[in-house]
């Protein structure tokens, strides 16, 4: 079936639905006289102009209320789809899960036992496992267990979501059913003479000690490196990355344990003494003493898509697919997504961030197109979403093209993606995906931590992705002559 013809089939039912939300452009005022449109640029001579070396680019573009291809530019050839890959993750659960879904993070009794049980909430912090505590320590009675285990096995435990990154990137953290903190640590450090650090599991409005962490500070320059011994991890840092003082926040490879360090902690402030805790792979059996649910699925996407949270897309696509590893689970949304019609793709994660996965622009815009798409989907995307980089310059053309954006950005080294949403000046309303990538300055810089030249060459490709919609939300064909020249 060809393209056109999906979409246009596929769209035919929402234009009294989602999709009615066009305006009747305004009516000329008499006597006046239009100057005439210059030509609109094609992708080729935008990409030209952005100057991005031997980059490439795919675009499709749709209009949503007939299904005709607007604008296309190798549409069909795949590229990584860095953190545009979201939005095909939000729908993936959003079918599977239901949109009021919740995740939720127990406290039992199991004889002589306290048993922490996460349920994969993706945002539990250090607040919500106070309050957690204070609930168990109630509901004790003055209970004073013998043992007190975590368990984290709700989802399968996933080493990093990436291999291959720089060990300090907090954005490829471990994943298990126990989650805290986005399983993220914080560190802060003072150097003068030493350098005196701090490891805490930082939140709003509490902040303890992780004692399941440690870290150490070396001479010179050089990798981080990370070690997992006797139930602990320990960062081994090069004192020249770190300055005079400074904090960042640094990956948790042992879920479980440092759930279960802080809990322990926030335990005892409320009265109830908890032995060390212990990581366990069965869940005992026991009765509820206290638990604490997740926001509903809606909530939790509107968040991952807003933030570009990796943690929560693994998760959340982990608990979907029900599958025994993040590449089954990525599979799994690839058999889904070629389901749907929109296409084929090669995945290997739920988040974007692995270098392995591909997908064409033509894809992601059937995909978007769905009048099921564009009711759950639309409502979760931020608006003007390049303004984080590009500022006010985040809205060009002089209002003659898109007038609303709601798009997915997606970013890795020389890697750069908008997927989404957009209105034309004229009420036009549009699905669209430009991707960007140079691929063999990708390759190089896998894993890397801001490698030379990316940050400029980024901030190009999001304005050649700006230029792009904007040509293609200008009105289909030149406006026709004023009413006094009829």
């Amino acid at each position: 079936m060809k393209r056109r013809h999906f979409l246009a089939g596929s769209l035919a039912a929402c234009a009294s639905g989602a999709l009615a939300q066009t305006t009747v452009p305004p009516v000329p005022t008499p006597g006046a006289r239009r100057p005439r449109a210059k030509p609109a640029p094609s992708p080729a001579a935008l990409l030209a102009r952005a100057k991005l070396g031997d980059a490439q680019m795919g675009v499709a573009v749709a209009d949503l209320a007939g299904g005709a291809s607007v604008l296309n530019h190798d549409a069909e050839t795949p590229l990584p789809p860095a953190s545009t890959l979201k939005v095909v993750t939000a729908l993936f659960a959003r079918d599977r899960l239901g949109a009021d879904h919740r995740f939720a993070t127990r406290v039992l009794r199991a004889g002589d036992t306290l048993v922490l049980a996460g349920g994969g909430d993706p945002e539990l912090d250090t607040d919500g496992l106070t309050a957690l505590a204070a609930d168990s320590a109630k509901a004790a009675g003055g209970w004073t267990p013998a043992r007190f285990v975590v368990w984290g096995g709700a989802l399968p435990r996933v080493p990093a979501i990436s291999a291959g990154q720089a060990a300090q990137l907090a954005y490829n953290p471990a994943l298990s059913g126990m989650i805290l903190n986005f399983n993220r640590v914080h560190l802060g450090w003072r150097c003068e003479a030493g350098c005196t650090l701090a490891l805490e599991a930082r939140a709003d409005g509490r902040s303890p000690r992780a004692y399941s962490v440690g870290a150490g500070v070396r001479p010179g320059g050089g990798p981080w490196g990370h070690i997992l011994a006797g139930g602990r991890e320990h960062w081994d840092i090069p004192r020249g990355d770190l300055g005079k003082s400074g904090t960042r926040w640094l990956p948790v490879r042992r879920p479980e344990a440092y759930a279960g360090d802080v809990f322990q902690t926030l335990c005892r402030a409320a009265g109830l003494a908890l032995p060390a805790p212990e990581v366990v792979e069965s869940l005992p059996d026991g009765d509820e003493l206290a638990r604490r649910d997740s926001k509903p699925l809606d909530a939790l996407l509107r968040g991952m898509l807003e933030y570009s949270t990796n943690l929560t897309a693994e998760v959340i696509g982990l608990s979907a697919s029900g599958a025994g590893d993040l590449r089954q689970s990525a599979q799994a949304m690839a058999d889904w997504l070629r389901q749907t019609r929109a296409g084929n793709a090669v995945l290997a994660d739920h988040s974007g961030l692995s270098a392995e996965s591909r997908i064409a622009p033509a894809v992601l815009v059937r995909l978007l197109a769905r009048c099921e798409s564009v009711a759950a989907l639309r409502p979760l995307l931020k608006r003007d979403p390049l303004r984080d980089v590009l500022g006010a310059a985040s809205r060009g053309d002089g209002g003659r093209g898109a007038s609303l954006v709601e798009a997915k950005t997606g970013t890795l080294n020389f890697v750069s993606n908008l997927a989404g949403y957009a209105r034309g000046a004229d009420g036009a309303e549009r699905a669209f995906a430009v991707m960007v990538a140079d691929l063999p300055r990708r390759a190089a810089s896998e894993g890397a931590e801001l490698p030379a030249g990316v940050l400029t060459w980024t901030e190009r490709a999001k304005r050649l992705q700006r230029d792009v919609v904007e040509v293609a939300c200008r009105p289909a064909s030149p406006p026709g002559p004023a009413l006094a020249e009829i």
